[in-house]
């Protein structure tokens, strides 16, 4: 763990500050501190920057309600800049925006972003439009015991390739099983967040059981 005392700020006594969702892992803004911001900071555990256009300090969300609640932050190599991993409350940007960073300037046609929200979100797009020869389209069609159905023989699949140490074909088996898994999330109204913020919270627990076993 570093100090305060070993960031090296600017001539302006300011340093930058990339925000970073920890749920989504979306860059949401990039923003400036000066040491009193950083101080209160980590003092309210809530985002506080240094405005260059205002001259001074504003904490983010103190007027719209969109507060930033802190992760982490971390200090790059030089230590003259930092990531702060945020859950935040409502958008990041001023215009509504949940990033401030939306306005493309380059997309590859042959290199593709994959994200599982990005695939939930294909999949309840599937569900509303429901287009003829998608096999998402047919899941969805048959309903929820087709789709469990299918979820039980990707199970079995997994457990076979796993039990024979197929490295390959357990990554593919499994890869069915969590594409038919989101399926069935889709189904039954289920969120990728609610799914992560169960993990989370027994990542939590974890962490403190292992807190108390470590002072006994």
């Amino acid at each position: 763990m570093i100090k305060i005392e070993e960031l090296k700020f600017d001539k302006d006594g300011l340093i930058p500050a990339i925000v970073v969702d920890a749920v989504t892992k979306d860059v949401l803004t990039l923003a400036y501190m000066n040491k009193e911001s950083l101080n209160i900071t980590l003092e309210k555990g809530l985002t506080c920057f240094y405005s260059r256009s205002r001259q001074c300090l504003w904490l983010k969300g103190e007027t719209s309600g969109n507060y930033q609640h802190v992760v982490s932050i971390t200090a790059d190599c030089d230590k003259d800049a930092l990531v702060i991993k945020v859950e935040k409350d409502g958008p990041a940007c001023h215009t509504g925006a949940e990033s401030c960073f939306f306005q493309p300037l380059y997309i590859s046609e042959e290199k593709h972003e994959f994200s599982l929200r990005g695939l939930y979100a294909l999949l309840t797009e599937r569900k509303e439009k429901m287009p003829q020869g998608s096999y998402t389209t047919y899941l969805f069609e048959k309903g929820l015991d087709k789709i469990l159905k299918k979820i039980g023989e990707e199970c079995t699949e997994v457990i076979i390739a796993g039990k024979a140490q197929d490295k390959k074909e357990t990554i593919y088996e499994i890869a069915d099983l969590a594409y038919h898994t989101m399926v069935l999330m889709v189904q039954n109204g289920i969120t990728v967040d609610e799914v992560q913020a169960e993990l989370a919270s027994r990542h939590v627990i974890d962490h403190k059981v292992k807190q108390e076993k470590m002072t006994k």
